[in-house]
């Protein structure tokens, strides 16, 4: 090298040098910047999912494998299914308590500490999932979930969403209202309690003895969630009949919780990454449900002979009267509820009347010949 490149090269030295230091920092310390290990955060996620349930149980390793990735490893999220840490219904509690940093079900699990939970998974004859996400992003609805958790040291976030489900599996055709007489349906939530009224007995079971009960006539129904999920749990082995729609569960959506105090540690940055990556997962979850489940119907009719049927009209009528009676009760006895509701209420009035004129006239119109 001659003198020349020698003294340019060392003219370079010397500018980047002057120029770190001017910075406030020094050749030594940026090499020690980048050669520095990052520390891995190391977060149990429980479930209240069978291990590889489509959309739901899938959903939440897709939601810790993205995280883990946006992060570029700092966040490293290890799923549990159901029963593999602490059992389906104990999600809540264990994340409230820091066993599990994270956990990912759906809140009307949680009805019995917090009744007005059910409104944030879903609610019969109310909100779709797009008149959900809406409510929650631009209605208030958010704060008033954040704000119902929080004695609980939780901080909920959506992070799926099944839309519209179907309305179950039984073992018997239903004509009428009379046919529900005495019935024992799996239902959970408010839906479990509207049946009630109309003379079905209710039955909250997690979804690994779903199939059991049915099949082994415990439970006359079940609901689960749609065709995609039903035909994996190979529900149309144990009932024969399946009704429409899903007038319990009209936009089910589900819950990431997180450990408000494993939470508020992360470094501002994997806060944000968090929340997009949840935010990621409810509009996939959707889509894929939305993507999957005519395929399965399909399966589910033609290849195993289940009979597709609608519920028929005086039956609906009278759940419809009979879910706006069980949302006026709950809300009567429970301030909290209360305070939840008349924000449900003022919300779904008004959005109702764009989608009439919106989502109803259009697919009303894609369906004339």
């Amino acid at each position: 090298m001659n003198k020349r490149a020698t003294w340019g090269k060392w003219v370079l030295v010397g500018m980047t040098t002057a120029l770190l230091v001017a910075c406030g920092g020094s050749e030594e310390k940026e090499v020690a910047k980048v050669e520095q290990k990052v520390d891995t955060i190391h977060w149990k996620m429980v479930t209240t999912w069978p291990k590889n349930a489509p959309g739901m149980g899938t959903g939440a390793e897709v939601l810790a494998q993205n995280i883990k990735e946006m992060s570029n490893g700092r966040l490293d999220i290890k799923v549990y299914a159901a029963g593999e840490l602490v059992p389906a219904l104990e999600v809540f509690d264990a994340v409230s308590r820091g066993t599990a940093q994270m956990g990912h079900g759906t809140a009307y699990y949680w009805k019995g500490k917090i009744p007005a939970a059910q409104f944030f998974s879903t609610v019969p004859f109310g909100f779709n999932a797009q008149e959900f996400n809406a409510w929650i992003g631009e209605g208030g609805g958010l704060a008033l979930w954040e704000e119902i958790y929080a004695p609980f040291n939780l901080i909920p976030m959506v992070a799926g969403n099944a839309g519209v489900q179907m309305g179950g599996w039984f073992n018997k055709e239903i004509h009428s209202l009379a046919d529900f007489q005495g019935l024992k349906i799996r239902m959970p939530g408010l839906g479990g309690e509207v049946l009630e009224k109309v003379g079905a007995s209710s039955i909250n079971l997690p979804a690994s003895e779903v199939f059991t009960a049915l099949q082994t006539g415990t439970i006359d129904a079940t609901e689960w969630v749609g065709p995609y999920n039903d035909l994996a749990f190979g529900l149309y082995k144990a009932a024969k009949y399946y009704y429409y729609p899903g007038w319990h569960e009209p936009g089910s959506a589900v819950e990431a919780i997180f450990n408000k105090d494993a939470f508020e540690a992360l470094p501002k940055d994997l806060k944000a990454i968090v929340r997009s990556a949840v935010q990621q997962a409810n509009l996939a979850m959707l889509n894929e449900f939305t993507a999957r489940n005519n395929a399965a119907l399909q399966t589910l009719v033609n290849e195993h002979n289940v009979i597709l049927k609608p519920f028929p009209e005086d039956l609906l009528i009278a759940l419809k009267k009979a879910s706006s009676e069980t949302l006026e009760a709950l809300a009567a006895n429970d301030p909290q509820s209360q305070k939840v509701y008349d924000s449900f209420k003022n919300f779904l009035g008004p959005v109702s009347e764009w989608h009439d004129v919106s989502e109803r006239a259009y697919i009303n119109a894609r369906a004339l010949e």
